[in-house]
């Protein structure tokens, strides 16, 4: 039940924060919480689970795409990029543009 709850109100608060966005900005939130980077970056990617994992909220956009596409493409190989491999791996150009769309409008 309390999990429910959780998921709940994670849900309310992401249809919150989509007022106003744009289209892009509107995708790249429902990929940031379908591929789960909630899960290590927290809701908004503002609340990192370790001193390891960067916030994300108010990032610049060039630099959040070129992150996610050298760790896509194995140019970035450091840090906690062995378990972001996987989740990016499947993104398109468009997907990275709309998550770092996303996630510097925060």
């Amino acid at each position: 039940m309390k999990h429910t709850r959780n998921i709940l109100g994670v849900a309310i608060l992401a249809s919150i924060m989509l007022v106003g966005m744009t289209a892009q900005a509107q995708d790249g939130a429902a990929l940031f919480m379908s591929k789960a980077c909630i899960a290590c970056h927290g809701v908004e990617g503002k609340q990192p689970i370790n001193d390891n994992t960067p916030k994300l909220a108010g990032q610049n956009k060039g630099y959040l795409m070129t992150q996610l596409q050298d760790i896509k493409s194995g140019a970035r190989n450091n840090g906690q990029t062995a378990q972001m491999k996987p989740i990016v791996a499947n993104l398109s150009d468009h997907d990275i543009e709309a998550i770092a769309e996303y996630l510097s409008l925060l």
